[in-house]
Order: C-alpha cells, then sequence, then structure tokens
C-alpha cells in the first residue's frame, strides 16, 4: 500500500495546487519513483490511498500499468492507520509493504531496501517490521530521532530521552493481524505500534542506504540535488 492522502502542508506553496506525491524531484514525481522501486521488488499489485487533490492523482496513475494501482479514495482523511485499515480487504492475508508516498530513498549495500525488509520479516516472531535510518544520515531531518533498537531488532520508543538514534523512514511490512481490535475510523499506525513494542513484536531493519525527508522545500532541494547526481533510468 501507498500512502498518498496527505495535504502536505509544510511543503506549500508548492502544494496549494499540486499533490505532495506529485511533486517532481530531478525529473520525477515521488509516486512514481516509490512505484517504480515496488515494480523493482516484483511487487505486481498495490493500493493507492487519495484524498487531497485526489483525480490529479488518479489521472496520473491512468498512465501507469506496472505495478497495476488500486485507489482507496477517503472522503475525509483517515490518517495512516485508518487508511491501511480502510484497504485490508483489498490487501489480502498475507504481510504486505506499506510506504509514504512523501519520502524518497536510494539502496545501498546489501540490496535493495524491499528485498531486504522482505527476506527479514519473519512472521512468527513480527506483527511489523520497519526500516530504519540512522539520525545522521537522515537527509533533510533535523528531529530527536524515533527508536532505540536491541541487539535482536527489537523497538522502544525514544521516550523521555533528548534523542534516539534511529528514524523511521516510511518503508515497512504489516501482517494483517497488526489490526485486530483496531479502533474505528480515522487513527495513527503509531497506536498498533505501541501495542506491538508492548508485545516484543515491533523489530527495525537498518537502512544501509541514503534517505530524504521531503518536509520542506529546503529538504526537497537536497533530494533534488543528491537525485539528479547522476543518469535517470528511463521508466514506464
Amino acid at each position: 500500500m501507498v500512502l498518498a492522502a496527505g495535504l502536505g502542508t509544510r511543503l506549500r506553496p508548492i502544494t496549494d495546487h499540486l499533490p505532495k506525491p506529485l511533486v517532481e524531484v530531478a525529473g520525477r514525481t515521488i509516486l512514481d519513483r516509490v512505484l517504480d522501486a515496488l515494480d523493482d521488488a516484483a511487487v505486481a499489485r498495490c493500493i493507492v490511498n487519495t484524498h487531497y487533490l485526489a483525480p490529479m492523482i488518479a489521472a496520473h496513475l491512468a498512465g501507469r500499468t506496472a505495478p497495476g494501482a488500486e485507489l482507496s479514495h477517503e472522503d475525509e482523511l483517515l490518517d495512516t492507520g485508518g487508511g491501511v485499515a480502510r484497504a485490508l480487504a483489498s490487501l489480502g492475508a498475507a504481510p504486505f509493504f506499506v510506504i509514504n508516498a512523501d519520502i524518497l530513498w536510494s539502496d545501498g549495500p546489501g540490496g535493495a531496501a524491499l528485498a531486504r525488509l522482505a527476506a527479514d520479516f519473519d512472521a512468527q516472531t513480527m506483527d511489523a517490521l520497519l526500516l530504519l535510518v540512522p539520525r545522521q544520515r537522515a537527509v533533510g531531518y533535523d528531529g530527536p530521532g524515533d527508536f532505540t533498537s536491541d541487539d535482536r531488532g527489537r523497538l522502544r520508543r525514544r521516550g523521555g530521552a533528548a534523542t534516539a538514534p534511529y528514524v523511521f523512514t516510511g518503508l515497512q511490512i504489516l501482517h494483517p493481524r497488526l489490526f485486530g481490535d483496531c479502533p474505528d475510523g480515522a487513527f495513527s499506525l503509531n497506536i498498533l505500534y505501541d501495542r506491538a513494542i508492548a508485545s516484543g513484536r515491533l523489530s527495525g531493519l537498518k537502512h544501509t542506504g541514503r534517505w530524504f525527508h521531503i518536509g520542506t522545500q529546503a529538504g526537497l532541494e537536497l533530494a533534488s540535488a543528491a537525485l539528479g547526481a547522476g543518469p535517470e533510468i528511463p521508466r514506464p
């Protein structure tokens, strides 16, 4: 699932008339770059949720065939958790990727990030596996960090500490059982992460490449400069 319903308020005025997933970075939209990565990971079908300027996203996706995209429109924003919960019937009974459509990354040593997530996910011991990046390597990010990790990769919140070593990248694999007895309507995935932490079933995988936080125009410019440094690979 690709989360593309947000308002993108921090990127105004660019997003006054353009949904954030359709903002271009080095000549290609953020949404297309996310879908390219899913296609490279042999994902044949995805769900894309929409809300803000949804017809623009629908029109853009009409020109893509791989992966096949099904829209899940939200008349009212359901937040990250509510958006995924609404699409569960279409996502099926197996673990699935969930990716924010407003972040970008490049793969590093050890292989593609999505392939590494799939290889590391253990349905016997995990309800969710989050891709994390060390805070010092999060381009365009100036926050305190999100998680700590033990030697088995199990996660804990930063809590009362001033900083945490890892930032959640917006890439993850979730098991449908994580949504058992979830709230109705709009809610954040953070509620379900906290439940998984309490049961020792929220794990993290360290990203080995670059990750770009496109929360502001300055972050967008950093990502554009970095991703525009090499040759563009033609995509559908």
